[in-house]
């Protein structure tokens, strides 16, 4: 079953990190997130957070799972959900140019973030 394009509070597209470890085994997951201010809030005194997580699975880390919440995130979601749709893999995006003007570039370069568990 393709995964499916969710963007009501939080988009995302493909599975959730439950979902993931459910279908493939916790050990067979491997979780990139960020939490960081968009560029966009740099020179107000209003900072919101901007969240992304990539969730891949085995070893050639197809992403399964794409959330995030954050300015631009309806936008980034049509162009980030084909790519899940495709079936793209972590070095498939660290090799992409990401959608811009949004915090996209962050996806296509998540790699400090890594983590086992959320």
């Amino acid at each position: 079953e393709p995964p499916h394009l969710f963007n009501v509070i939080t988009p995302c597209s493909g599975l959730t990190q439950a979902e993931a470890e459910e279908k493939y085994g916790a050990a067979n997951i491997k979780i990139y997130q960020s939490k960081f201010t968009n560029m966009y809030f740099a020179m107000t005194t209003r900072k919101p957070k901007t969240y992304m997580k990539l969730i891949c699975e085995g070893t050639e880390e197809k992403i399964v799972g794409l959330h995030v919440m954050g300015l631009g995130a309806d936008e980034m979601m049509q162009g980030f959900s084909i790519a899940v749709v495709a079936g793209a893999t972590k070095k498939q995006f660290d090799s992409t140019v990401a959608i811009h003007p949004t915090s996209a570039e962050e996806f296509v370069t998540m790699n400090w973030g890594l983590s086992t568990k959320s």
